[in-house]
């Protein structure tokens, strides 16, 4: 297909797609003359990958490691997710204290040496935002958070695609942005639903 195709073919405009190509995002499609170039399905699918990526709020270097993660993937699967999720995630502060969210990291049975810093670093930025803003979560409400967090990314990474690379990238950053404000949503919606049940309220 012609590059106006295949903007036609991903909703992307014809602009953005040189973009991308002269950012070597997008691989480069075969040549018919000076001029012109021809793209396939993998362009398409990569095309929807860099919009995923970029909608996500992911900037153009961090789609481009994600990217080049894919075009010469590590040994390990693990680490290419890691990748995925660091393009999403904000950059770890060096100043913060990460004493508290290795606490917490360990109770789980976990090493926070394990995790990448900036996910530590995410746990501590949130930690201390309730103790300055002079809230306590309660030790058993914490177990039950990291109990139903654990089980519910279990089933995540049970549902990882593993038909290609890219589904599993594109699953992991669209997963991580998209799904979690529907989990806050559904929290919320949940936390009114069990409380009315237990201490009644609402419409008589």
């Amino acid at each position: 297909m012609r590059i106006s195709e295949l903007s036609a073919e991903t909703g992307v405009p014809v602009a953005t797609i040189k973009y991308y190509l002269r950012e070597r995002l997008l691989p480069e499609g075969e040549r018919t003359s000076a001029t012109q170039a021809v793209y396939g399905r993998t362009h398409v699918e990569r095309l929807r990958l860099i919009r995923a990526l970029v909608d996500s709020g992911v900037g153009i270097a961090s789609a481009r490691q994600v990217i080049g993660a894919l075009d010469d993937p590590p040994e390990d699967p693990g680490h290419l997710l890691g990748i995925a999720h660091a393009a999403v995630s904000p950059p770890a502060d060096g100043d913060l204290d990460l004493t508290a969210a290795r606490n917490l990291i360990r109770r789980w049975g976990w090493e926070p040496e394990a995790c990448a810093p900036q996910q530590v670093a995410g746990v501590a930025r949130a930690l201390d935002s309730i103790e300055r803003g002079g809230f306590a979560v309660p030790e058993a409400t914490m177990d039950a958070y990291l109990a139903g967090i654990r089980q519910m990314v279990e089933a995540e990474i049970d549902a990882i695609p593993t038909t290609s690379a890219e589904d599993a990238v594109r699953y992991v950053v669209l997963g991580t942005v998209l799904v979690e404000p529907l989990l806050l949503a559904l929290r919320r919606v949940a936390e009114e639903l069990v409380s009315s049940g237990r201490f009644g309220g609402g419409d008589t």
